[in-house]
């Protein structure tokens, strides 16, 4: 285990690019592998939010090695609260500092780094 993230603030996208700054390290995501629930999805169209800046309480982000990723995969999503559990992506060498997401439609987007807020802070 290299890295455990809260994106409670910030979301996902958010945490990822902290740690690939800090790490000076890329990152690939994989845009279908993202559980992203019904019920998130059809607010956030509706108000033009991106989900992945959205808080995302009660969740987790693991960075692992390649050769554990698997096993820690099968431990964390036989839990009952990790079911949901998903390889989203991979930490790569090129790009550093930077993420980047392969679409549900065949291309490659940059994950900007967000700025401001896209909701205001009620806690």
């Amino acid at each position: 285990m290299h890295c455990l993230r809260d994106p409670t603030r910030g979301g996902m996208a958010t945490c990822l690019h902290e740690i690939a700054r800090r790490a000076c390290v890329g990152m690939v995501l994989d845009e279908k592998s993202i559980p992203i629930r019904e019920e998130v999805k059809g607010p956030c169209e509706i108000l033009g939010i991106d989900p992945l800046y959205v808080a995302n309480e009660g969740k987790l982000i693991a960075i692992v090695g390649r050769k554990d990723a698997e096993r820690v995969l099968a431990q964390m999503s036989g839990h009952r609260h990790g079911q949901e559990t998903q390889m989203i992506g991979e930490v790569v060498g090129d790009h550093p500092g930077m993420v980047v997401m392969r679409t549900g439609i065949g291309g490659t987007r940059i994950v900007d780094l967000m700025l401001g807020e896209q909701l205001p802070r009620i806690c």
